[in-house]
């Protein structure tokens, strides 16, 4: 009997953008890994922390879920990178898995 049930093993070349820039407050330095997984979102990686999600459009209008999950104390220092990421990040649909 096997341990693991393997779910997938993709290679694929992905592009890569890696971005630092300030605000008046604040540096941030990211990864950005473009991919055909993760139903088309960009894989964005704070390259300070260590902290990583998933962002859509959708994802990026909610401020609070920013805040959240890179840990963001002041409400206006997510606003500022909400802003960048909606220049940065594509306008993709996102695709349901199980349509």
């Amino acid at each position: 009997m096997e341990l693991f049930d393997k779910l997938y093993d993709e290679h694929e070349k992905a592009k890569v953008r890696f971005i630092g820039f300030t605000t008046e407050h604040t540096r941030y330095d990211f990864g950005i890994v473009y991919t055909n997984m993760f139903f088309g979102k960009p894989l964005v990686i704070c390259m300070q922390t260590g902290r990583s999600t998933l962002l859509d459009p959708k994802d990026i209008e909610d401020i609070e879920y920013l805040q959240t999950v890179f840990r963001i104390a002041d409400k206006q220092q997510a606003a500022d990178l909400a802003e960048f990421f909606s220049g940065a990040l594509p306008d993709i649909p996102f695709v349901t898995q199980y349509e």
